[in-house]
Formats: C-alpha cells, structure tokens, sequence
C-alpha cells in the first residue's frame, strides 16, 4: 500500500531538465497528474476523447484555440485552463519557461492526434 504524503512541486520540477516531456507526479482515479516544462511552442493538435486541464505554477502560458475562431488566450502564475476534448490548441511558453501541472486521463496522449518528435507514448514518474 502506499503512503497518504504531500506532492511537493517545487521539489519535484526541481527534477525536470527538459522541455514538453511531461511526468506523471500521482494519479486520481483513471487520471493523471502531470507535471511539464514549456519553452517555446508546440504544435497544433487535439484530443479526440480527452480535456485537459493546465494548472500554470510558474511564468506564463499562451494558448492557441480553434474553437471554431482562431484566437490566443494568456494563462498567468496561478491560474487553470480547461481545454474541451476535440478542440485543437497549441500551448506556447511566454518568456524563458514555463511550469505547467495537467491533469488528464491516463489515456491521454500529449500530442493527441498527431505523431511528431514530441510525442510521449511512455511517461515517467517522479
């Protein structure tokens, strides 16, 4: 059985030395909670049966929406974003980088749809 204790997020991006390669942190149910370094942007992409909800910890996230207008939206330090299963985004970093918790179903895969050099069909955990 595991131990009931605290995720210390500090402590554990403290352990993250890349960028979009998310890791799995815990689990609630059939989701979990992930944690991910952005610098720079991502690409366009969705998911068919999943949302998505970003937690920003640190700096500051722009997300690219096309639901159905184009259209960008600032996620500052300490504020979430839903995003809707099938709605195409691209998340981006605004500055150096940015800290990001997510929580997703496990089926979750982080490019959605699309298959690229980003594509993490395996996560760790820390």
């Amino acid at each position: 059985m595991n131990r009931i204790q605290p995720i210390i997020l500090n402590d554990k991006f403290a352990l993250i030395h890349d960028y979009w390669n998310p890791r799995i942190a815990g689990e609630v149910g059939d989701q979990y909670l992930k944690l991910a370094k952005f610098t720079g942007e991502f690409g366009w992409h969705h998911h068919k049966h999943e949302d998505e909800l970003f937690l920003v910890v640190r700096g500051q996230m722009r997300m690219g929406l096309r639901d159905p207008d184009e259209r960008e939206l600032t996620v500052s330090q300490g504020e979430v974003l839903i995003v809707p299963r099938e709605v195409e985004h691209r998340p981006a970093a605004v500055g150096d980088e940015t800290w990001i918790v997510m929580l997703e179903p496990k089926t979750t895969l982080n490019t959605g749809t699309e298959r690229n050099e980003y594509t993490r069909a395996e996560l760790d955990w820390i």
